[in-house]
């Protein structure tokens, strides 16, 4: 695989990217996305939903006063709410045409978990995903502080059951293990006072607020540091940590390029991370401009997104609708907005189960065939919600590939396998030139067919599933 394809789906979805980052270069490619625009206008799918706690209120109120089908009417209408918001978000995952952003805010999605499921205001999760698209390369310590005083955080974590006295240190928890520090660096007792700190820290209009008379104003001591501390005070003490940059900077390093990053490499770039006080923009850029001069493809398993978003675009079809990638991501155990568990997905090995392969190969046949399953369009009616949701239906389209035709054989399984692959073998070519044989015709009317059968088969090998 060459480098400008290899690096377009690292820092992005596919490989749309590739002709640019060869022409002008990583570095100018990543300035252009470390500056790209976006979109702050409230998407219409929200406009009608609660927004303020009253809105909120007045629908808990209506849904327990409501009888069966009724609240069964107001439930899907949430649920559609949040399969609109999917929609949105994977369209913007697409169509960018800098995606480096919503691969971070992706990234940070899953570090900062917080689920539709549990949550329950799909406002307040749209909330909690702008803040991550507006700080994605932005300070990491600030983004933490954000984060937590997140209306979708404090309820996702249940911080709002969090008051003095009665105390849940799920949130307080959290931000040590899986948001900052990792296991291993701060004590039971930092949790315990972490969780002293945020008590009353519960839902406000915009973002979280304190509540006067559940909060706890005694001295707190958390991480060697004594007084009478809340949020923002916790984020300050933990980032002046000594193993503060560490676990994002491995997390990062998984993310984008290595399955299996050494503990050389997570130190010496979160070594850099410290040392520009936690800025995300030059970490990436050192990250990436040091990694891309590197022979590293090969070195991590496409996650569900990168290969969906890859095939459809290999496969050149125009009116894919972004919600079957949803779909296909949620069968693979990748559901936006809805991860599994607060660490979030895996990621790795857990990409490439028996069932995810078999899943992948079947999807990139039913797509190669000129079909796609697309979900039904959610109705309003008193039928179900999941039965609704389950429904599938196949839709006809176009697809082709790009591919030399003025070249033989030989040419264009190289020009397939170097936009493709990290590595061929001798067995491998064999097999290719089998399925396109040395008497093959590029200019014949049903060449596109012969080569998608190509396509097809380097599709389904193992090195296919790495970038």
């Amino acid at each position: 695989m060459n480098s400008s394809n290899l690096w377009s789906l690292r820092l992005g979805f596919s490989g749309k990217q590739a002709h640019e980052i060869e022409q002008n270069g990583i570095v100018d490619f990543l300035k252009k996305s470390f500056k790209s625009k976006f979109d702050t206008i409230l998407p219409t799918f929200l406009e009608s939903g609660p927004r303020t706690l009253e809105e909120f209120k007045n629908l808990r109120k209506e849904i327990k006063n409501a009888d069966s089908v009724e609240q069964k009417k107001i439930l899907r209408k949430q649920l559609y709410g949040t399969v609109e918001m999917k929609n949105w978000w994977l369209a913007k995952m697409h169509n960018d045409s800098y995606p480096l952003r919503e691969k971070m805010v992706c990234f940070w999605h899953n570090h900062f978990v917080s689920t539709a499921q549990k949550v329950k205001g799909n406002y307040w999760i749209y909330q909690h995903n702008m803040i991550l698209r507006e700080n994605a390369f932005g300070n990491f310590k600030d983004l933490t502080k954000k984060i937590i005083k997140s209306n979708a955080m404090v309820r996702y974590l249940d911080n709002v059951d969090n008051k003095s006295g009665n105390y849940n240190e799920n949130l307080s928890r959290e931000l040590l293990e899986l948001f900052t520090l990792g296991l291993g660096n701060y004590s039971e007792d930092d949790i315990k006072n972490g969780a002293r700190a945020l008590a009353g820290l519960g839902l406000g209009e915009e973002n979280a607020v304190y509540r006067h008379f559940f909060e706890d104003n005694q001295d707190k001591n958390y991480l060697g540091k004594t007084g009478n501390f809340k949020a923002d005070d916790l984020v300050d003490i933990i980032f002046n940590q000594q193993n503060a940059p560490y676990l994002i900077t491995r997390k990062i390093l998984k993310w984008f390029i290595y399955d299996n990053p050494t503990e050389e490499l997570v130190h010496y770039y979160g070594d850099y991370f410290r040392k520009m006080k936690f800025e995300i923009e030059p970490l990436l850029l050192k990250i990436f401009t040091e990694e891309f001069a590197k022979p590293s493809a090969g070195s991590k398993i496409k996650n569900p997104l990168e290969f969906i978003f890859q095939v459809v675009d290999e496969l050149q079809i125009d009116d894919f609708k972004p919600l079957t990638a949803g779909f296909f991501a949620k069968q693979q155990g990748m559901d936006l907005f809805n991860q599994v568990n607060v660490k979030g997905w895996d990621g790795g090995n857990s990409w490439l189960t028996s069932q995810i392969y078999l899943q992948r190969n079947n999807t990139t046949d039913l797509l190669i065939s000129g079909k796609t399953i697309n979900r039904k369009e959610i109705k309003m009616g008193e039928t179900e919600m999941n039965e609704e949701l389950n429904q599938v239906e196949i839709q006809k389209i176009k697809v082709a590939l790009d591919f030399d035709n003025t070249g033989n054989n030989k040419k264009i399984i190289s020009q397939l396998t170097n936009r493709l692959l990290f590595k061929v073998d001798e067995a491998m070519q064999k097999d290719m030139e089998n399925i396109l044989k040395y008497d093959f015709n590029p200019t014949d009317e049903n060449a596109n067919f012969a080569v998608l059968r190509l396509y097809s088969y380097v599709a389904k090998t193992p090195e296919y599933q790495l970038i």
